[in-house]
């Protein structure tokens, strides 16, 4: 899509005006806005969650974080040379306010621009996306290891309330995400206070749009028995399950792969199972486990029916990741561009089969907005910045296939899609 030049003094203008908007509603405080009824969020079983990042920001934005996860350096110049992000957003519907510009430069000479996920207007479009699509909301992911600095969490608390207001209006769900990743020895009580303050101030877990399962609030808590040497323990990780089980939620856990054998990307530690099994939901990580479909149907077939199995003699539901691709070639240079190809979306579709045909009644896709490793589901350009910075595209595709073909993964895994052979979508004339 063309970017669109806009005159300094009018991007100045109208981020000023959002920055006041931001700094005079206060991001904790219990949710008193519309619902629109839409989802059933009574429930997991039956849907498909994609995760949200909503860790991108700009300057002028009101965060005060600079370019976060835009730019390696936070603090300088978002441009070539200064860049972690291998796919570029298509910015075609955002409002004048949403447009952040950086030094990159389309092939018409304009700026590029990005979004901030600080924008109350951002986020609102993105959830009007995940209606228009089918996909049945989020996991708001709340990195714990940003807790403690004051800023970093204003900014958690301003999407976490966005996302909330975002659900409800589009009638959409959503869910709080703890990712544990580093987390030092003794930090997981970090968690649980944040958790008590969401509580008091946020009222989190009552308003409409919240997810629900098993009849409490859904909470996850992402890393947990991952073999990679992580600073806080199983015992931690047992006291932060008992806390959420207490404060009446049900409790989903992120973990390796091969968690049930204890090989590979997960901890041999024997206290493993006896914490998992506190869980209402396990799920476990598939990112760059496998490469193409064939590998992925071979990483479920040799997985799934004993991870299933495991599950269900414990009563527990369990919750296969998908991801649509992956790339880190701006993140990490030495990296390949493209590492893991999408295939037009083939590789996405082979493991929503596969995750159809182990009996799974859940997915989640890693991620919504995940461009800085090239996972993102939502819209991305074709057209990204000139120059000598690489970016992945879609190909050609529509930037919003993904989203359109994810919807379609929902229909198949609640059985309303019976046919597997992958989706064709249809045409503006065979819609009429």
């Amino acid at each position: 899509m063309k970017n669109h030049f806009f005159p300094t003094a009018l991007v100045v203008s109208f981020l000023t005006t959002s920055l006041m908007a931001d700094e005079t509603k206060e991001p904790l405080a219990p949710f008193r806005g519309v619902t629109k009824s839409g989802v059933d969020r009574s429930t997991l079983t039956g849907k498909v969650m994609a995760g949200y990042q909503g860790w991108f920001n700009c300057p002028q934005d009101g965060s005060g974080l600079g370019w976060t996860h835009w730019a390696r350096k936070a603090n300088q110049p978002f441009g070539p040379g200064n860049i972690t992000v291998d796919l570029w957003p298509d910015m075609s519907e955002a409002t004048v306010e949403e447009h952040y510009p950086t030094q990159f430069r389309m092939a018409d000479g304009s700026p590029a621009t990005v979004f901030s996920s600080h924008n109350r207007l951002t986020v609102l479009r993105h959830f009007r996306w995940m209606r228009e699509y089918g996909i049945d909301g989020v996991f708001v992911q709340r990195f714990a290891n940003g807790l403690q600095r004051k800023d970093f969490r204003h900014h958690k608390d301003v999407v976490l309330s966005h996302c909330r207001e975002g659900a409800n209006l589009e009638g959409r769900a959503y869910a709080v995400m703890y990712d544990l990743s580093g987390l030092a020895k003794g930090e997981t009580q970090q968690v649980a206070d944040d958790w008590k303050m969401l509580r008091e101030k946020m009222e989190m877990g009552m308003d409409p749009a919240y997810l629900q399962h098993e009849g409490k609030p859904l909470v996850a808590i992402w890393g947990i028995g991952f073999g990679d040497d992580r600073a806080y323990t199983l015992t931690e990780s047992r006291k932060l399950i008992e806390f959420f089980k207490a404060e009446g939620c049900s409790v989903m856990l992120g973990v390796p792969s091969w968690w049930r054998t204890q090989t590979r990307d997960a901890t041999p530690d024997p206290k493993l199972h006896e914490t998992l099994a506190l869980a209402d939901v396990i799920s476990p990580w598939t990112p760059g486990r496998y490469r193409t479909p064939e590998s992925a149907r071979s990483h479920a077939s040799q997985l799934y029916p004993g991870d299933l199995a495991w599950c269900r003699d414990r009563s527990i539901d369990f919750l296969p990741v998908v991801f649509p691709g992956f790339s880190w070639k701006n993140l990490k240079p030495a990296r390949e561009l493209d590492s893991i190809p999408r295939l037009e979306g083939r590789f996405l579709w082979s493991q929503f089969i596969a995750a159809q045909k182990s009996g799974a009644q859940m997915v989640y896709v890693a991620m919504f907005d995940e461009v800085d490793e090239g996972t993102a589901i939502f819209k991305c350009s074709n057209h990204p910045p000139v120059g000598d910075t690489p970016f992945l595209t879609f190909g050609g595709l529509p930037s919003d296939h993904y989203l359109w073909l994810t919807g379609e993964g929902g229909n198949l895994i609640r059985g309303e899609r019976t046919e597997r052979s992958f989706p064709v979508r249809p045409t503006a004339e065979q819609k009429e």
